[in-house]
């Protein structure tokens, strides 16, 4: 077995977790894939996997080795692929990173339609609210909304999505809706307190002309929200607006299904607050694969279709 063959069957190995399942995915015999493993570490001296009764896992060196071995195969099928048609189907696995909620409302709905384009590609989402390492989860590129404050990171930014204040109809009856910003401090608010939220905000005046009740259109003004409950992870601040404790300050994506339900609804409509922006980021010291490309620009056409995702 050649080199990037042996690299393909370790890579099936890790991923699959047993020298069984890789064997089925490749379509060889277990004792084949067994061997092609060991002298892979024969001819590296080192030992690549730890075995035991319930699954193979990578030792420290196999993992370096595994996704080493993982951006070889890449780089050999966008070869390929490049060779063939620029147009054709992508092969092997696409991992992707981004935020559960955005995930969940706004990228995965569109996932089945970019699989059936590219029946031989497998999709693996690393879902976390938290920004994860892309090179040491080896993912192929995370989309990630708020101000990039690492400069090394290379990123393409995609556009921007609105923010809006929403509460229930329920909490607003029950509480009063806020007019202008300044009631704001008044309400008790539900805060995001990743990607670009926290609880101080600069709100604008919408509109043109003659000066209206709480300041002329461009005008600014900052207020500092009451944060009785904050969270880390969107989920929970989504059910914390359902149930009814508070006003929240979101991207517009967050909350896009309950919006047009009526089953939230978004206040201060004549003020407007800084847009979010959504970026695609990829490992640094690499070029962006030909699959990961290829998934931010169609994540991007849908987002931009729906009028989630602006310039």
């Amino acid at each position: 077995m050649d080199r990037l063959a042996a690299m393909e069957a370790f890579v099936q190995v890790v991923e699959a977790g047993s020298f069984s399942a890789a064997a089925r995915l490749l379509g060889v015999g277990q004792p084949a894939v067994s061997k092609t493993v060991a002298q892979l570490e024969e001819r590296l001296g080192v030992q690549l996997l730890l075995r035991s009764s319930r699954r193979l896992t990578p030792t420290e060196a196999g993992q370096t080795y595994y996704e080493h071995a993982r951006r070889s195969i890449e780089a050999a099928d966008e070869a390929d692929l490049a060779a063939r048609d620029t147009n054709s189907g992508l092969t092997g696995r696409l991992r992707f990173s981004a935020a559960v909620t955005f995930a969940r409302l706004q990228v995965v709905p569109h996932l089945g339609d970019f699989l059936a384009d590219h029946p031989a590609l497998a999709i693996e989402a690393v879902l976390d609210d938290r920004n994860v390492d892309l090179m040491e989860e080896g993912i192929d590129v995370a989309l990630r909304m708020g101000e990039l404050t690492d400069s090394s990171l290379v990123a393409r930014r995609l556009g921007a999505v609105k923010r809006i204040v929403v509460a229930t109809p329920a909490y607003l009856a029950a509480h009063g809706e806020p007019r202008l910003p300044a009631d704001l401090p008044s309400h008790p608010a539900i805060v995001y307190a990743l990607a670009g939220g926290g609880g101080t905000w600069t709100f604008t005046r919408k509109g043109q002309g003659a000066p209206q009740k709480g300041g002329s259109p461009g005008t600014s003004v900052s207020v500092t929200l009451q944060d009785r409950l904050r969270f880390t992870a969107a989920e929970g601040m989504r059910e914390a607006v359902f149930a009814g404790l508070g006003l929240a300050v979101s991207s517009e994506g967050m909350f896009e299904p309950e919006l047009s339900q009526g089953k939230v609804k978004a206040v201060l409509t004549d003020w407007q607050l800084p847009a979010l922006g959504l970026w695609a980021i990829f490992p640094a010291g690499r070029r962006a694969s030909m699959k990961a490309r290829r998934f931010v620009d169609f994540v991007e056409a849908r987002l931009r279709a729906s009028g989630i995702l602006r310039d």
